[in-house]
């Protein structure tokens, strides 16, 4: 067995068959099937179940996979150490972040470029779930996302640097003529208005720190909508259907004529924002820089947008 075997492996369980594994790898499919035979009668045991159109892993394939994949992204990472020893900061940071975090991640970017120009980045979107997975297999090495970040049950321990909380706002239609020229409101006068609500399955903190602050005042919204996007949320207020309570960062990159952002008067009410990275993993240069550049950048543009 070597490493070559084990790569063809993995590209396998996760194709499912060996046609579209042999084009992902640029190979033909009779050498790949080959490799696989191979691998079998190495090890004396079955690893796939050929029964069916998509070769499903046996007990024996699915122990391998996993095994195979840490093994896999331990050399990875061994490599890039290696590497980046004798280079400066470059190659390709991969980020994940939360859809109501993606927001403040271009102003950090233009900066970092400008100081590493050599240093690409891949963003990828999801929940806190989805991100750990991706992170856990190695392929983000960074989180941008909401606090606290909530991981599933047996998680990796987790490195988490907080940065400037992100103050909420609120979208109010155009079309509520009551509100025009206005730069503020105060929490109770959404009370018995339309009110559209950022919830998901997984994440409702900040869903519920809004209720709260609601029942403080004596007000209770009326809830025409709870929503996990950010973009259908902010499309049915400029349609004019309701209001929300949106982090300032976001508003101030979803700009337009048919909703203004308004401050709230009597309510400090923010969303705590953080990065987040495997403890016990290797970090690349560009990950550690870029962690670095956030965490000394408290006057981060995207954080402290101006209500116009």
């Amino acid at each position: 067995m070597d490493l070559r075997q084990l790569r063809y492996f993995v590209a396998v369980i996760k194709e499912g068959q060996i046609t579209s594994a042999a084009k992902k790898l640029n190979m033909e499919q009779p050498p790949l099937s080959r490799q696989m035979k191979l691998l079998e009668e190495e090890l004396g045991t079955p690893l796939f179940d050929r029964t069916g159109r998509k070769l499903v892993p046996t007990e024996a394939g699915r122990r391998l996979y996993e095994r195979a994949e840490e093994m896999l992204v331990n050399l990875e990472e061994t490599l890039l150490e290696i590497r980046e020893l004798g280079e400066g900061v470059g190659g390709t940071l991969s980020i994940g972040a939360v859809v109501s975090c993606v927001s403040l991640l271009p102003g950090a970017i233009e900066r970092f470029g400008k100081e590493y120009p050599a240093v690409a980045f891949k963003i990828q979107e999801g929940d806190h779930f989805q991100l750990a997975e991706l992170l856990r297999k190695r392929q983000i090495e960074l989180i941008v996302a909401r606090l606290p970040f909530e991981a599933p049950p047996g998680a990796d321990d987790y490195g988490i640097a907080s940065l400037p909380p992100d103050p909420l706002a609120a979208a109010v239609p155009t079309a509520w003529a009551e509100y025009a020229g206005r730069r503020s409101l105060r929490l109770g006068e959404l009370s018995g208005r339309p009110f559209l609500t950022l919830k998901t399955d997984r994440t409702t903190g900040m869903h519920e720190r809004i209720m709260q602050a609601f029942a403080a005042k004596g007000s209770v919204p009326r809830i025409f909508c709870e929503c996990s996007s950010v973009a259908v949320i902010l499309a049915l207020v400029a349609q004019g259907l309701g209001a929300a309570l949106l982090p300032r960062s976001v508003l101030s990159s979803f700009r337009s004529e048919d909703f203004g952002m308004l401050e709230l008067e009597d309510a400090a009410l923010q969303a705590e924002v953080g990065l987040v990275w495997l403890q016990d993993r290797y970090l690349s240069r560009s990950a550690e820089r870029f962690i670095e550049e956030l965490i000394g950048q408290p006057e981060l543009a995207a954080f402290r947008t101006p209500i116009p």
